[in-house]
């Protein structure tokens, strides 16, 4: 084989006696799963918002964004929900560039994996016990969910990998919610019958264990954009796109039809400052057709301390490192807009 083996790393159970949860950070966690997917089954009508920022990239700026939503989550708790982003893994089309916190705890250093397992855990238990949120992850590489899986209440799939077979089978046997994104070409099929497939109980092999799912009723569609064979981008959450994706639904045996529309990336053309409007044209959609306004449930923005992103070797607070998000001030203006339309 091409490659060095380093080093052997400990198992999630090592890394979770290393960094307990606690009892009551257990049943917030718990309190906070029930939640989301009373959203999710239409048992509340409260609008599910999953925000933050593009990558997480230091503990000490994360968590002083998380902190800050929880008094906005306060004033909008009748009509949002919120699930912060802490996105620690970060997929690149080429391989190349900041691949998040998992491979890179330190952006400015080296990368370190047995460090960037520790240092992700530590962040999402600090983020439930310090602000009481069990925030939402993107499931990059499935074998490692079981590092995070006592501290998160929503995972996404996203759109390079929601064709593979061993994210379908892992999604079909979580406990939380799963967003299935559409691929980055656009093919709504591939999407649904990665649904299909989560919602579904398997045999598998997973981290060297023959297992059994029972099937995961809470998997969904997240409509995030897409790009055509000459590299331009095309938005999904308009009207009609939602339309067609409800008659999909219709279509097909699936329970707890949903979608959360992802307001950046393709959707926005990457151009960060548009995501307040799709998200206000979105649920524009849901108020003027019952058959969107049942599926539409929730929406994802990215969003951090400072607007935009920052260039390589500028090291800034609070602003990504990754793709550009909205800042603080906006954010929140955006937020208490967004209650006042539901």
């Amino acid at each position: 084989m091409n490659m060095q083996f380093k080093r052997e790393l400990f198992s999630p159970q090592e890394l979770k006696q290393m960094y307990p949860l606690t009892s009551e950070g257990t049943e917030r966690k718990a309190d906070n799963d029930r939640q989301v997917r009373e959203v999710l089954d239409g048992t509340s009508d409260r609008l599910l918002l999953i925000i933050g920022p593009c990558s997480a990239d230091r503990e000490d700026s994360v968590i002083d964004y998380i902190s800050r939503l929880r008094p906005l989550q306060e004033k909008v708790a009748d009509k949002i929900l919120i699930v912060p982003r802490i996105y620690t893994n970060k997929p690149r089309t080429t391989g190349a560039g900041y691949k998040g916190m998992l491979h890179q705890p330190d952006p400015i250093a080296s990368p370190d994996l047995f460090k960037g397992l520790v240092s992700i855990r530590r962040l999402h238990l600090r983020a439930l016990l310090e602000t009481g949120f069990s925030c939402a992850d993107e499931m990059l590489y499935p074998e490692n969910h079981h590092f995070l899986s006592d501290l998160l209440s929503y995972v996404a799939v996203g759109a390079r990998s929601v064709e593979n077979q061993q994210h379908r089978l892992v999604a079909s046997g979580l406990d939380i919610p799963v967003g299935m994104k559409n691929p980055t070409g656009g093919d709504l099929s591939v999407m649904m019958t990665s649904i299909n497939a989560a919602q579904h109980g398997h045999s598998f092999i997973y981290r060297n264990w023959d297992v059994q799912s029972k099937g995961n009723p809470y998997a969904h569609a997240i409509l995030r954009g897409y790009v055509d064979n000459h590299g331009t981008s095309h938005p999904n959450y308009h009207y009609e796109d939602l339309r067609h994706l409800a008659d999909l639904y219709e279509a097909g045996s699936y329970s707890n039809p949903a979608v959360i529309v992802d307001c950046n990336h393709s959707n926005s053309g990457k151009q960060f400052l548009q995501q307040g409007r799709i998200a206000k044209e979105v649920l524009h959609s849901a108020r003027e057709c019952d058959t969107v306004g049942k599926i539409v449930k929730g929406l994802m923005i990215e969003s951090y301390i400072e607007d935009g992103a920052q260039k390589s070797g500028e090291h800034l607070y609070g602003c990504s490192i990754t793709d550009p998000c909205l800042g603080w001030e906006k954010t929140e203006r955006l937020v208490l807009e967004l209650a006042s339309l539901r």
